[in-house]
């Protein structure tokens, strides 16, 4: 029989709270941290939302050293790690007597001080930069520094799968934990929002534009045309679940399962696209041991692109069958952006408040679906729903496909 694991910590710095509970509340209410961008001066682009990390101040939660080593992504990491640490009750004790692995993923890591590292190597020369601010231009810097500010010595790994580099570090631990790699591993993402990324998106003409029905970039709307950057950082303790419960930990939900798949046209062609996804859904369902009808609802990885969300909503449809049409599905992008490798870890986190409170939030804005959009339980409205499982999608801009199925302990 195959380790149950379970997830015992979870730690959030999102555009709508640093908790589980505040992010949930949040989405329930309607509430989104999609607002006009604070540097759309800077450079004239046709989107003008994002959702920022206004407030973010990371004395609040790092403290007793210097964050001087810290660029601002290994402080997001550093800050959301040390709430998940603390909710699960790995203190300094604890990881100092055991081996806690770090699986950390990253779309871009501290692009913007990697930017500012090369334009002043560029303008004032090599010997103007600093020795210092080089160690934060690695995309696994953000691992690393985490795993020093909070002693954590076991396995040490950053994963890079674009915008599902979070999730599939999730997934990734899973695996490490049930393969007797490690007992114990903090998994999940991180992205920051720069200038440089917002330009990158916007030159490729995948983020949204003010249209006059629909001010949010909203997954599964009639009028998308694409999504909104977000940024933050989640991070989940994991465990296998005999030990978790030995330790007297409390166990907020189980992973049963995750698939991981890759569409070679990284969405160019449909039926690829749609196949991948199915696929990936369909493996995670089997090696959760459950089946499509024993799942209660979907946070669809959605963020508002017109060809994505099109592409999930056909995969759903060919996974669920016919369940597809009334089964609830949640999307969360339109509350905190496409935060990248953050997304998925804030998804799970939703998910587990639904498990705990009964409501399921709304997509927030949502006026009218799309005209292929056929499945009923997509709704604007916050419902209240019995929930004890869970499949969480992530749908990479660039052709990878992660699934994961969570579920209450039996």
């Amino acid at each position: 029989m195959e380790r149950q694991i379970a997830i015992t910590g979870i730690g959030l710095i999102s555009p709508l709270g640093d908790s589980s509970a505040a992010l949930h509340t949040a989405l329930c209410s309607g509430r989104t941290g999609v607002r006009k961008a604070g540097w759309q001066g800077c450079y004239d682009s046709a989107c003008q939302l994002a959702a920022q990390l206004i407030d973010f101040e990371p004395q609040k939660y790092l403290k007793g050293r210097p964050l001087r080593p810290l660029d601002r992504s290994s402080q997001l990491a550093s800050a959301a790690c040390g709430l998940a640490l603390e909710s699960s009750g790995w203190n300094s004790e604890r990881r100092g007597a055991n081996d806690l692995a770090v699986i950390l993923g990253t779309m871009f890591a501290g692009m913007h001080n990697i930017g500012d590292f090369d334009r002043t190597a560029i303008t004032s020369g090599p010997a103007s930069v600093s020795p210092m601010a080089f160690a934060n231009t690695v995309i696994n810097a953000a691992a690393g520094q985490t795993a020093i500010w909070h002693n954590m010595r076991g396995p040490n790994t950053t994963v890079a799968a674009g915008s599902i580099s979070g999730i599939s570090a999730v997934g990734h631990g899973v695996d490490l934990i049930r393969y007797k790699g490690s007992k114990a591993v903090l998994a999940g993402g991180v992205d920051e929002l720069s200038v440089e990324s917002f330009c990158g998106f916007s030159e490729a003409r995948l983020l949204c534009t003010n249209h006059a029905s629909a001010e949010l970039p909203i997954p599964f709307e009639q009028c998308r045309n694409g999504f909104a950057l977000g940024e933050g950082a989640g991070f989940l303790v994991l465990e296998e679940a005999e030990d978790a419960v030995k330790r007297g930990a409390n166990v907020m939900a189980e992973i049963k399962g995750y698939a991981t798949a890759f569409d070679p046209s990284q969405g160019k062609d449909r039926e690829l696209a749609v196949r991948a996804l199915s696929r990936t859904m369909s493996a995670a369902l089997k090696r959760s041991g459950m089946t499509a009808d024993e799942i209660d609802f979907v946070s669809a990885s959605a963020n508002g692109s017109v060809v994505g969300d099109s592409q999930e909503l056909a995969a759903l449809a060919s996974v669920f069958g016919e369940r597809a049409e009334t089964l609830p599905i949640t999307a969360i992008k339109s509350g905190i952006g496409e935060a990248l490798a953050a997304s998925g870890p804030a998804q799970i986190a939703a998910s587990i408040e639904t498990f705990r409170t009964g409501e399921l939030p709304g997509i927030i804005g949502l006026n009218a679906l799309s005209k292929d959009c056929r499945l009923k339980g997509i709704s604007s409205e916050t419902r209240m729903i019995r929930a004890r499982s869970a499949l969480i999608n992530g749908l990479g801009l660039d052709g990878n496909c992660c699934s994961l199925v969570v579920a209450l302990p039996q």
